[in-house]
């Protein structure tokens, strides 16, 4: 039985709360409904850059005080942004919920961008993007995404590239914070030993200042696919991503897709693990990931290999793939719904997750959603279910493949399979 209790405020601000009585710490933060798809393509990076200088000083906090704040009270302050959300959040003892309420609202209305900040805060946003340079089980996913939704904001990276984030000024965080940063596309969400009514007259009093504002539309995200290969000589293994258009969170489909997924390639039972590592020894590290948005999305496979096995992984992993489309097992499905069933349940037992989770449903379904009916509707996910969902996903475009490491090319032919 969920404790969850929803308000908007006047203003527009949506106050959201999960009372979790047995807990004596708190989980809050605001939720905004943008990400890095919203953004021009000449600032591309900037939702990012901006979420780590609102930590940087406002006019009543040094950056220093803010972190001393927080961790004088044995608090923790946190943010994240993705393609369509940014979040800035804390967690802290109960008492201290009106203090982590009000740092986190001072930051998103009074935020100085001093320039001295923004320079050193870009050299570490550049040592960011080194690091997924460096990584290239990352990087490769990166690249996946350029290559399915090319010139368009969904495909470019949530960093940004160096050239733009080294030149990165001032104005546009103060303009992109002014165009989208409005109560109506926040959610204040708390979670764990929390007031419902405490959390709403914290809300109506701390943001006042943000003025209102109509929404921004982002661009659709418009699937292309296409294949990439970056052939790099310093790298032991290829990385590998293949991956078919989707369909958005709020599709009816979507928790079938989620299914097919955990079931394609989910854990050490599924198809993909158990034939392309156990039974042929091709590669280390497979999973499938099903990727959405909320208009699109993506079903993928990832694969680290060697260069002379790749040839037999990608022919392989489709095979598998379109088996499942068309002739899943009872026994595979219900394994698939108990994974993703436990996955669900075992994350909302931390008021973290519980707040990450009831403000994310506000923000993609307008609602939150009952854990009894999340757990319904991957319940009711069936064979027929799994045999639609395959029809839709290989119906559709051309699908998006990627390498990266020490391959001179890229295997023909399998890809055939999957326009047939």
């Amino acid at each position: 039985m969920t404790n969850s209790r929803l308000t908007t405020l006047p203003s527009g601000l949506r106050v959201v709360t999960e009372r979790m009585p047995h807990l004596e710490t708190a989980c809050l933060g605001f939720w905004v409904d943008v990400g890095a798809r919203y953004e021009p393509a000449e600032v591309n990076g900037v939702a990012h850059m901006l979420e780590h200088m609102a930590f940087k000083g406002t006019s009543r906090r040094t950056a220093r005080g803010i972190a001393e704040e927080i961790e004088n009270v044995g608090g923790s302050l946190n943010a994240y942004t993705s393609r369509e959300h940014t979040a800035y959040h804390a967690r802290v003892m109960a008492p201290d919920v009106p203090l982590a309420a009000d740092i986190l609202a001072d930051i998103l209305q009074h935020s100085t961008f001093e320039e001295g900040e923004l320079e050193k805060e870009r050299n570490v946003v550049l040592q960011e993007i080194g690091e997924v340079q460096d990584t290239p089980d990352d990087l490769v996913f990166e690249i996946l995404q350029e290559v399915a939704y090319p010139d368009q904001p969904l495909g470019r990276s949530i960093l940004g590239p160096e050239e733009i984030v080294a030149g990165m000024q001032r104005q546009a965080l103060v303009d992109y914070m002014g165009a989208h940063y409005h109560p109506s596309r926040m959610v204040l969400a708390a979670a764990g030993k929390v007031e419902h009514e405490a959390m709403c007259e914290l809300g109506e009093r701390l943001l006042g200042e943000l003025p209102a504002a109509a929404p921004i539309a982002a661009p659709p995200g418009l699937y292309g696919g296409g294949e990439r290969l970056e052939r790099r000589k310093d790298l032991e293994q290829v990385h590998l991503c293949l991956a078919v258009e989707a369909f958005g969170y709020a599709d009816p489909d979507y928790y079938a897709l989620q299914v097919f997924s955990a079931a394609l390639g989910g854990g050490m039972s599924s198809r993909l693990f158990q034939e392309v590592r156990e039974n042929r020894g091709l590669c280390y590290s497979v999973f499938s990931f099903a990727a959405c948005q909320s208009d699109t999305g993506m079903l993928g496979i990832y694969a680290g290999t060697g260069e002379k096995d790749v040839a037999d992984l990608l022919p392989v992993s489709i095979e598998e793939t379109l088996k499942l489309a068309s002739a899943p097992t009872g026994e595979e499905l219900a394994r698939a719904r108990a994974q993703l069933k436990a996955g669900l349940l075992m994350s909302l037992e931390s008021a973290s997750a519980q707040a990450d989770d009831i403000a994310r449903q506000l923000l993609c379904y307008g609602r939150r959603i009952p854990t009894e009916e999340a757990v319904a509707r991957i319940e009711a996910v069936d064979e027929a279910a799994i045999r639609r969902v395959g029809e839709r996903l290989f119906a559709r475009t051309r699908p998006s493949l990627v390498a990266l490491g020490p391959l001179r090319k890229l295997p023909g032919g399998a890809l055939g399979q999957l326009a047939a």
